[in-house]
């Protein structure tokens, strides 16, 4: 257990630099920068010690990190600003395992139990109660809507990239062939790369028109400079520490376990973003946060 409480630490911590480095250099550029570090450093260990691009399953892998660390990436950044670390770690984490259940029962197969769908029902109250703009005054409305539906195609782009990267495994299985879980990581990360590229190549091509008219800030650089410590930070305790701890707690004990600490991810976020960031829940927030945790940790244990 003690390898599953770290990885939900660490993917708490995560968030919170992740935020941090958003303010500095903006969702799209900070998203492509971690995305970047983190296929280094996943490269390294895949390519020394894994099966580097090896394995019938790596175009599922890579299709799958394309729709979870790209496009749920991708809308996890740009919910970060808007409503911060503790709301958004609430959808995504909480909303992504019902997404995740529906599109397998549509997809695979996978039958849904009264049980799962019972969660997932609690799970969408506890959500509701959370976000309730009148929680949120220092939000404006629109932000806070924004925000929210990045936080839901967050959620939903993790959970159709775990399911193809379940869909990825079954390949895998099929050719009697085996693949660690940072090599898969590598694999899917290479996806998430890809797909942000296009949006950060934008960005760049914006801010340099804006310096030929005479309108820019601080460059790219001077700002990544700032904000070097929060992407390294978020980087590794995100997808390359964290996603190692989380990988060493499903080999040494059941998904049944670990999932449900992990699901308590948002709860245990909340004094990290109150003392890093100042984000203290009212009442009702954190009892909605509660009761949407209630119901991930049933949905896993369902499961």
């Amino acid at each position: 257990m003690f390898p599953a409480f770290l990885a939900t630490v660490l993917f708490s911590v995560s968030v919170i630099f992740a935020n941090r480095a958003t303010r500095v250099l903006g969702g799209t550029a900070a998203n492509f920068v971690r995305l970047c570090l983190g296929a280094l450093l996943l490269a390294a260990w895949s390519h020394l010690f894994g099966q580097g691009l090896g394995g019938d399953a790596f175009g599922w892998f890579f299709v799958s990190g394309c729709v979870g660390f790209g496009l749920g990436d991708l809308a996890l950044y740009q919910a970060l600003p808007r409503i911060g670390p503790r709301l958004t770690v609430l959808l995504m984490q909480c909303l992504a395992a019902p997404f995740a259940a529906l599109t397998e029962w549509l997809w695979i197969g996978t039958v849904l139990t009264p049980a799962q769908i019972g969660a997932g029902a609690v799970i969408l109250a506890g959500v509701s109660l959370a976000v309730a703009p009148q929680d949120h005054a220092r939000v404006p409305r629109s932000a806070l809507a924004l925000g929210v539906a990045f936080g839901v195609a967050a959620a939903l782009g993790q959970g159709l990239g775990a399911v193809i990267s379940r869909k990825a495994y079954v390949v895998v299985a099929a050719h009697g062939q085996s693949v660690d879980g940072l090599t898969a990581a590598y694999q899917r990360i290479l996806g998430g790369v890809l797909f942000a590229a296009p949006f950060f190549g934008w960005i760049v091509r914006r801010e340099r028109r804006e310096a030929a008219e005479g309108g820019a800030g601080p460059g790219f650089l001077a700002r990544l400079r700032e904000a070097r410590w929060s992407v390294v930070i978020n980087t590794l305790s995100g997808p390359s520490v964290g996603v190692g701890c989380y990988q060493w707690a499903l080999a040494t004990a059941p998904s049944g376990v670990v999932l449900p600490i992990v699901a308590a991810m948002p709860i245990v976020v909340v004094p990290f973003a109150w003392f890093f960031e100042g984000d203290r829940p009212s009442a009702r927030s954190l009892l909605g946060g509660l009761i949407a945790v209630a119901g991930a940790v049933a949905l896993a244990r369902a499961s």
